[in-house]
């Protein structure tokens, strides 16, 4: 996955920086420290990824330290543990209090802006902004101190908006990932915020953007179209001529702690004192901070009408509430606090008795054993976030429950709600009613059912831990080309049409590989309203000639529907592909569908009516519908109307068809594609090779790759597909690529992951012909030079035709199996 200094046997560095180190640090003495590191969290998740890269932490110790002596004593002790320490002296309190937690919190929880206290001058929003930015720089000044050439940054959290920008103005060779551990609010929320352009095109300069689920990601992206103007798709953000890739990394925790945990001998003996103690019970749990967002007030509410409405359980149940204590010198947080006990007093007060109370409150946090083990016992979990970025305590729970197989209640607002919404009972933690009965229906569930559920949710958990998220995160980011590097890579080569020419010659098993649009097909009128694709007429000979040698497989992979692809190959014995490979066929065959069992389609008509509205209102687009994909094409509107008017239809979409929707949506230069998540290209050519092997029962490698194509950006891999496949030896997987026998070639795009271009569709078409006069040399002539070669041009036609007879004569120079000298 990485590439490492194989000469000097060294890891790369990566810098994790994050608001506050991830060590508790406590002093023992003058100029000395005792420091403890922090489970969990981003220790976590960054298990797997200290053994591939040589990892330090950047960030605030957590403590004030205003002698240098002392921060000299410090700083080499969190070196120790790879830690490296910014101190925030003077800016943290409006840094930290003020402008992160005061202002961005409630922003992106959904809360609004707070209002400004008019009275106190020194804190002011503008002051707070100050200091924000002063504190990003100072967490800059760190990262350049210790900088080394090479260094990978993953910055964290809405504490360090400012610091990719930064980063990028002070080296913009520097790979940085910046992720989102919060949700990202919708763009009506996050617009309230003052200098809210500002912070974006910040973000933006990174090359990575994380994101805990689908839904913050997309609030996101639509964010930056409607307040900066900006191209956004489902892959990033096109900014100022660069794409900022986006994309969802769900967090998880480390399973096998809580599991190892559970099966301690001191951790059972807490589950049994914690079951006897609640003889005769079922135990409801709630774990939260004692947060604004955390819905403990919903949550009393809605187990107080559970209740009222089921005597029945009054003393069978009782609920446990862990509510751990944080910002007590904030008045609001006070406030929830003294409502919480209210309602509590309330609660106990009715439903009660001198030897059972129905709610037992804790105002403290508890040991993780006794954490642990309070999980494993308990019947029901209720998580009522009123919004939350993931919730992992719905994680931890799942994992100590491998016994007892507990019921999971779980709000929907919460991120969580999207990964664990197959065993979980979701519910709207504001509706009282629905909370009441999620609880009723939990604690009534069949044993089959709970533990179909939980087994659903508990190997989620397993496989996608902390360690997978910090994996699959520096992987996405580490395959990201930074643009500076892309700004210095040289054009691609053009295609060497004789060298691809004297390697088919030379082989003895082909295989093409060919887009439709944009490579085969005629080029369309200008004044076409509707999509009426059509084989360009000049290839008809050709390809009967390239299929029809026993030497060559033509294989057509296109974004097409089945129809399309029937009607203009239906005589050619070709392979083909239809939406990118969801279905395949041989042409003297029938189609086979490679389309998941479970995939859904509800949002198929919803995306066709707004094409369908775009295409009547902008003149000369027009749009493709397939079974599953459509897309909408503006290429001959008016260009910065077009674009003008993709912005809006993507709005239109997120807003509305696939909002829910489990699509990939795909800007393309002049192009909207949606379509339901499956394979790509790259992916979809595997599975056909394998078949084109099997088939045909080839017992001769292939040894000769032609590929190109007018394609999506995404569907780009497959020119990557077989660059991987290259090989010294004979694969077994039907392949025998060198170097020199594979050519992938991307048609007019000067970015591209192929290894050359082709200036346009007439330069495949004009080689295909020459590729057919070769395999035509090779077997018996039964075609025509007009039929090998149709074209409309007269002096194309001559010069073709003098090139074929050229090859006829050398053909008798030197023999049947000579090598055509070009």
């Amino acid at each position: 996955m990485m590439d490492y200094d194989d000469a000097r046997g060294e890891r790369p560095r990566l810098l994790v920086v994050a608001n506050r180190l991830p060590v508790s640090a406590k002093r023992t003495g003058e100029n000395s420290w005792s420091l403890e590191m922090s489970p969990g969290g981003l220790v976590s998740g960054l298990l797997g990824i200290t053994s591939q890269f040589d990892t330090k932490w950047v960030g605030w110790p957590g403590v004030d330290v205003h002698d240098e002596i002392e921060k000299n004593a410090l700083t080499e002790s969190l070196a120790e543990m790879k830690c490296i320490p910014v101190f925030l002296n003077g800016v943290f309190d409006q840094y930290y209090n003020g402008y992160c937690n005061g202002i961005l919190w409630p922003i992106l929880h959904h809360m609004g802006l707070p209002q400004e206290d008019q009275h106190d001058t020194n804190q002011t929003f503008e002051t707070q902004y100050d200091a924000y930015k002063k504190a990003n720089r100072m967490f800059l000044d760190v990262i350049i101190d210790n900088y080394e050439e090479g260094d990978i940054v993953w910055c964290h959290d809405y504490h360090l908006m400012f610091l990719p920008q930064y980063l990028k103005e002070y080296n913009n060779k520097i790979k940085v990932g910046w992720f989102l551990h919060s949700p990202f609010p919708s763009s009506e929320v996050y617009k309230t915020l003052p200098s809210r352009s500002e912070l974006l095109r910040a973000i933006l300069a990174a090359d990575l953007l994380g994101f805990h689920t689908y839904d913050f990601a997309r609030h996101f992206l639509s964010t930056c179209t409607r307040i900066l103007g900006v191209e956004g798709t489902h892959e990033g953000v096109v900014y100022q001529g660069r794409v900022t890739r986006v994309a969802v990394f769900p967090i998880g925790i480390d399973p096998d702690r809580f599991i190892r945990t559970c099966k301690l001998p001191e951790v059972t003996q807490q589950m049994n004192e914690l079951q006897e103690k609640f003889a005769g019970k079922k135990v409801i749990l709630g774990v939260d901070r004692l947060d604004m967002i955390k819905g403990i007030p919903q949550k009393y509410l809605a187990f107080e009408k559970f209740l009222e409405e089921n005597p029945y359980w009054r003393d069978k149940v009782v609920l446990v509430q862990i509510a751990v204590p944080t910002r007590n010198d904030v008045p609001e947080y006070r406030k929830l606090k003294s409502q919480v006990h209210g309602l509590v007093g309330r609660i106990n007060g009715r439903f009660g008795s001198v030897s059972s109370l129905p709610i037992h409150h804790l105002d403290c946090s508890v040991d993780f054993n006794y954490l642990c083990a309070i999980y494993a016992i308990a019947d029901v979990m209720l998580v009522t976030s009123l919004r939350d970025g993931m919730n992992l305590v719905s994680y931890e729970f799942v994992a100590c429950q491998e016994a007892k197989m507990g019921v999971l209640v779980l709000s929907e607002f919460a991120g969580a709600g999207q990964s664990l919404g197959v065993g979980a009972l979701i519910v709207n933690p504001w509706d009282v009613t629905e909370v009441s009965s999620a609880i009723k229906e939990a604690l009534n569930m069949p044993a089959e059912e709970r533990e179909t559920r939980h087994r659903s949710n508990f190997q989620y958990v397993c496989t996608h831990s902390a360690e997978k998220w910090g994996l699959d995160f520096m992987s996405e980011l580490n395959g990201i080309i930074p643009e500076s590097e892309m700004q210095m890579r040289k054009i691609p080569l053009q295609l060497p049409e004789q060298d691809v020419i004297q390697q088919y010659s030379q082989s003895n098993n082909r295989l093409i590989i060919l887009g439709f649009f944009g490579t085969l097909a005629e080029p369309m009128n200008s004044g076409t309203k509707e999509m009426d694709f059509k084989l360009n007429p000049e290839l008809k000979g050709t390809l009967k000639a390239l299929c029809n040698d026993p030497k060559t497989t033509v294989v057509v992979l296109s974004r097409s529907g089945k129809n399309i692809l029937n009607k203009n190959f239906g005589e050619s014995n070709i392979w083909l592909a239809a939406e990118n490979g969801m279905f395949e066929k041989q042409t003297t065959g029938e189609w086979v569908t490679n389309m998941p069992q479970n995939v859904n389609l509800d949002w198929v008509d919803g995306v066709k009516n707004v094409f369908k509205y775009f295409t009547d209102r902008t003149p000369r687009s027009y749009f493709e519908a397939s079974e599953t994909s459509l897309v909408w094409n503006y290429e001959y509107a008016d260009v910065e109307f077009g674009r003008a008017q993709a912005r809006d239809l993507l709005q239109y979409l997120w807003a509305g068809p696939i909002s829910n929707a489990s699509v990939d949506v795909v800007r393309g230069n002049h192009s909207v594609e949606v379509h339901a998540i499956g394979e790509t290209k790259g992916a979809a050519i595997g599975r056909i090779l394998g078949e084109i092997v099997h088939r045909k029962s080839m017992t001769t490698p292939i040894d000769f790759v032609f590929c190109s194509g007018y394609f999506l950006e995404k569907d780009e891999d497959i020119y990557t597909f077989f660059e991987s496949k290259i090989l010294s030896s004979k694969s077994p997987n039907g392949l025998d690529l060198k170097k020199e026998n594979y050519f992938s070639a991307a048609i007019g795009q000067a970015r591209t992951k192929a290894r050359y271009v082709i200036d346009s569709a007439h330069g495949v078409v004009d080689l295909l012909h020459k590729l057919a006069v070769v395999a035509d040399t090779t077997m018996t002539d039964s075609f025509s030079d007009s039929e090998i070669y149709e074209p409309r041009d007269a002096n194309a036609n001559e010069n073709s035709k003098r090139w074929i007879n050229s090859v006829r004569r050398r053909k008798v120079e030197i023999g049947d199996t000579g090598q055509i000298g070009m």
